[in-house]
């Protein structure tokens, strides 16, 4: 019977052994037990069990825990869980307990030292470096159980995994307006990954709409109420010292488009229909524009009559209109999520009307150089017929008359480049209009440009140098910028720095109060060191700044004479004449030098211009002629010490007469001129001569050589019996010199002179009493037919040649020898 209960139930009605198994009891319920004996005589008396017994299995230790894992290692940790035993002894289990042993050792050491009910423990304070086994026993009431399996061997370092990305999104997703829409996924990586959500490139920031939570394996961006501007590139990264990973999602917050934008253009009004046309809406709403509705109202109605729902042009035809009577359009955008607000156009009376376009607005122009502008307008009402051409006009500002800048049409552009601009000039323009009616008013004139090119910053000013100083200033100097930006320099900024601060003081406040390319900058300590700069200023502002390349130390200064050239006196100067000479150099030095200039270590010339300022010296000669050429020098001299340079100065000009003109070899026909070069070549290369002759008795001399190089020249087709004069001039790249003539005439005729030696004298044969001689002619006859040859022999040793005979030609036996 239970317990419980006081009704005896019988368990077998014939036991014949002295032990019985009774089944079909409750587990966990108390039971008492009675058992009689039985004979054939009768059954005798119960005997019962002293002490309730409780149904339960009988209680062991528990089994061993089961799948021991290690979660995660670092260099002084190891994270481990397991499951519970599958039996666990029949008794519920108490405790854990975790053991370790180092590798190397034999026992294991128990880690935990409290009980331990969880199936997940991490432990702490390892070493970098060991290695450990690892194995669990579970406990109940009656004793701890079987160990489990032992772990792998686990050295304690830290893991490192590539982050892994794994989304629930896919590359696009559309939400219409107001819904809430998500981005989650999942993702791993040791160390534990830094996660970055970006929409369109900017980091994304939590706000009453926007939420991310991110938790160490999972990770989500929410957006509530979601509208039109939350549409974008969605990205999210992942990122751990092993690496990134980068998921994306297209989202398009769609919606019904914002209305078209107007105004309404009645590009044609008629007495029965009109044309309207209109631009599409600035928002689509994410999705393209399925059609436009239009409709129409009479003006004195409320009743809105439907045109057309179906067109998907900018443009339509609105019909069956009642003429005189006036009517506004209303325009709708739809897409596929819903229809937009609508754009309503003026009241447009429905009539024939047809004129000139209006005036345009006053034009703009852009673009300006020194000899065009770019004329821009916008397109005026055309009157009810569609613009043909547009007719740009100008004028000077001060003129009355305008004139048509080209007879070329333009259209459609509303934009046009007028050229042939007269540079410095004010000009102004206007705009009209033409359709096929005729010539609209011209727009209000433009505001006055002047043709010039566009004024840019300057570029900064060249070589500033601090060229004197004294106790308490610095005089700078510099030279004006190479590129003054097209525009008219207004003045110079110079600013000032004492050297180890940071601030730059303005020595002048003003660029109009520093026009000159120097300045002194005053108000300045004694002894202390400044650097200095300098900024060119024009209409468009200031340039970028020169410095002075050295910092300048204040006090009173002695120094030596210096000599900076100028390009005139850096090399030897060829000045052409009649040309102007300049030679002038920088001078600096404390005090500033006393400046003398000598040629040829005399005084310069009287017509010398010599000019001293205050940082240099220029001599000027105007004029010039041949003899102002020669060595030039410029000495600077003070206290301190003298400097002196020279300079090589030559005049070009035409080169002088020839010298030691001679004539010679006169003949009826002929007569041979030589000359001697001038002394003066004018100081470049003569490049010819030109001989001329005349006959004595005219006034006229005729050339008879003008490309010569030679210092000598034939002169032939002379007349025989004529007295001739000559002249000769040489000539340079400058000009022809003065001519040179010879000092008597001379007549043409031939002089009469003894030959010349017979040549190649030579015996052909000998004998020992004879010699048989030959030779060839003179080569020259002295002017007259040669008519014989004198032989003569000289015995060897004797003074006196004997005459042999005169023979008539080139050879002769000489006998008796």
């Amino acid at each position: 019977r239970e317990s419980d209960h006081r009704a005896w139930t019988p368990v077998s009605y014939t036991v014949t052994r002295q032990n019985a198994t009774v089944q079909g009891l409750t587990e966990g319920k108390a039971y008492f037990f009675r058992i009689a004996a039985e004979n054939i005589i009768g059954m005798g008396p119960f005997t019962e069990t002293t002490k309730e017994i409780v149904i339960r299995d009988p209680i062991t230790v528990p089994d061993r825990p089961e799948d021991l894992e290690v979660k995660a290692v670092t260099k002084n940790s190891v994270t481990l869980t397991w499951n519970p035993p599958k039996y666990n002894g029949g008794s519920d289990i108490t405790m854990y307990v975790l053991e370790s042993r180092l590798i190397g050792k034999e026992k294991f050491h128990k880690v935990t030292k409290e009980k331990m009910l969880d199936r997940k423990y991490t432990v702490e304070g390892l070493k970098e470096g060991d290695t450990y086994e690892y194995r669990v026993s579970a406990c109940n009431i009656v004793g701890q159980g079987k160990p489990s399996f032992c772990t792998k061997p686990i050295t304690c370092k830290d893991e490192i995994a590539p982050p892994s990305l794994d989304l629930d999104f896919r590359d696009k997703l559309i939400v219409r307006v107001g819904e809430a829409f998500s981005l989650t996924g999942r993702y791993s990586g040791k160390p534990a990954p830094k996660v970055t959500w970006l929409k369109d490139d900017i980091v994304v920031k939590e706000d009453d709409r926007t939420k991310i939570k991110t938790t160490p394996t999972t990770l989500c961006l929410g957006i509530l109420k979601s509208v039109r501007e939350d549409s974008g590139k969605y990205c999210v990264t992942i990122e751990n010292s092993t690496g990134s990973r980068k998921g994306f999602c297209q989202v398009n917050v769609v919606d019904r488009p914002s209305p078209p934008v107007g105004p309404v253009i009645f590009d044609e009004v008629h007495k029965d229909h009109m044309i309207v046309s209109w631009k599409p809406p600035l928002d689509d709403g994410g999705s393209e524009i399925t059609n436009y509705i239009v409709e129409k109202k009479d003006a004195h109605r409320d009743l809105w009559m439907p045109v057309t729902s179906t067109t998907v042009k900018t443009t339509c035809k609105i019909p069956k209109l009642l003429e005189g009577r006036e009517y506004q359009i209303r325009i709708y955008a739809e897409n596929l999520y819903g229809i937009s607000d609508p754009l309503i156009s003026d009241e447009m009376k429905a009539k024939d009307r047809f004129r000139v376009p209006d005036a345009p607005e006053q034009p703009i122009i852009k673009d300006v150089t020194k000899d065009s502008a770019v004329v821009v307008w916008n397109k005026p009402y055309d009157g009810g017929k569609p613009i043909t051409n547009y007719i740009v006009e100008k004028k000077e500002t001060m003129a009355t008359r305008w004139v048509r800048v080209t007879k070329d049409p333009i259209f459609p552009s509303t934009q046009f480049k007028v050229p042939d601009l007269l540079e410095g000039c004010q000009y102004e323009f206007r705009v009209s209009a033409e359709n096929e009616i005729g010539v609209g008013d011209p727009s209000p004139p433009s505001k006055p440009i002047f043709a010039r090119d566009p004024i840019a910053k300057p570029s900064p000013p060249v070589n500033p140098e601090a060229v004197d100083k004294t106790k308490n200033s610095v005089d700078l100097s510099w030279q004006p910028p190479r590129h003054d930006g097209n525009g008219k320099i207004i003045g110079y900024l110079v600013e000032y720095q004492k050297v180890g601060d940071e601030e730059w003081k303005k020595a002048n406040l003003t660029a109009d109060s520093c026009p000159e390319t120097k300045y002194k900058v005053t108000g300045l300590t004694e002894g202390l060191t400044y650097k200095f700069r300098v900024k060119a200023v024009n209409a468009a502002g200031e340039s970028e700044p020169a410095y002075v390349p050295d910092p300048v130390e204040v006090k009173d200064r002695l120094e030596p004479p210096e000599l900076i050239l100028d390009a005139n006196m850096a090399r030897e100067q060829h000045v052409k004449a009649g040309d102007t000479l300049r030679l002038s150099a920088v001078i600096k030095g404390v005090p500033f030098p006393k400046v003398s200039w000598k040629k040829e270590d005399h005084e310069v010339s009287p017509k010398a211009d010599i000019e001293v300022t205050g940082v240099g010296s220029k001599l000027e000669i105007r004029n010039t002629v041949h003899e102002d050429g020669g060595i030039y020098s410029l000495t600077v001299e003070n206290p301190a010490g003298s400097k002196t340079v020279s300079v090589k100065v030559v005049v070009l000009d035409k080169p002088g007469p020839p010298r030691n003109l001679q004539t010679s070899e006169v003949r009826s026909d002929s007569c041979y001129l030589t000359w001697m070069e001038p002394e003066d070549d004018g100081g470049s290369v003569i490049t010819n001569y030109v001989v001329e002759r005349k006959d004595v008795a005219s006034a006229q001399w005729v050339a008879i050589s003008s490309s010569s190089k030679k210092r000598s020249h034939m002169a032939k087709y002379l007349m025989e019996g004529i007295q001739y004069l000559f002249r000769v001039a040489a000539e340079n790249q400058f000009g022809r010199g003065p001519y040179v003539e010879t000092i008597k005439p001379i007549k043409a005729i031939d002089p009469l002179h003894p030959p010349g030696p017979p040549k190649n004298l030579h015996h052909v044969d000998v004998d020992k009493t004879e010699v048989s001689l030959v030779w060839n002619r003179p080569d020259r006859d002295g002017g007259a037919e040669i008519t014989g040859y004198l032989v003569e022999y000289q015995e060897d040793g004797a003074d006196e040649w004997t005459k042999f005979q005169t023979v008539p030609m080139l050879d002769c036996v000489v006998t008796g020898l």
